[in-house]
C-alpha cells in the first residue's frame, strides 16, 4: 500500500500538469466533440479536483461519495447537451490520461514497486467505474425529467 500511496502523491503532485495535458487530449478528440459546450475553466477544474485529491477519492471516499459527485456531474453534461456516450469517453480520458502519465514518470525498478502500481491501476479501475456508472445514471435521470439524487448505495 505504501508504493500504491507514493503513486497517488506522484499523481497529486502533478494534478495541475495532468488537467491540462487533458484538454490537449479532449479538444482534438472528436469523440468529445460536446465538450465545446461546456467552459474550459469548468471542465479543467472538475479535472484538476479528481487529480489534485486522488487519495481522498481513493481511500477515503465512500461509494455513495462517488455517487453524489457523479450523479451531478452526469446531470450537468446532459443540461449541457452532451450525450452520454461522451460522457463515458471523457471519464475513459482522464483514466487513460492519468495511466499515460504513470508509464512515463512511475520509474517503477523492483516487482514490489509494480505490484504497488498493479494495486493503485485495481483502485482506479474501481473508482473510474462508479464514476462512469454513476454519471451515466447522473444523466439518463436528468434526461428523463427524474430527480437527481443519490441512493446512498454502500458496498
Amino acid at each position: 500500500m505504501l508504493l500504491a500511496y507514493r503513486l497517488v502523491k506522484l499523481i497529486e503532485t502533478h494534478s495541475d500538469g495532468l488537467a491540462r495535458s487533458l484538454h490537449n487530449r479532449y479538444r482534438n478528440d472528436k469523440k468529445c466533440s460536446a465538450y465545446a459546450n461546456v467552459s474550459d475553466a469548468e471542465l479543467t477544474s472538475k479535472v484538476y479536483e479528481v487529480y489534485r485529491h486522488l487519495g481522498e477519492w481513493l481511500l477515503g471516499k465512500t461509494e455513495a461519495d462517488i455517487e453524489r459527485r457523479y450523479l451531478e456531474i452526469g446531470a450537468e453534461r446532459a443540461a449541457q447537451g452532451v450525450p452520454a456516450s461522451q460522457v463515458v469517453w471523457m471519464i475513459s480520458l482522464v483514466r487513460e490520461n492519468l495511466w499515460d502519465y504513470l508509464q512515463k514518470h512511475a520509474e517503477l525498478e523492483k516487482p514490489a514497486e509494480i505490484f504497488g502500481e498493479i494495486e493503485l491501476l485495481e483502485m482506479l479501475d474501481q473508482f473510474f467505474n462508479r464514476a462512469i456508472y454513476y454519471a451515466t445514471l447522473g444523466h439518463e435521470r436528468a434526461t428523463n425529467g427524474y430527480p437527481i439524487r443519490s441512493e446512498a448505495v454502500s458496498v
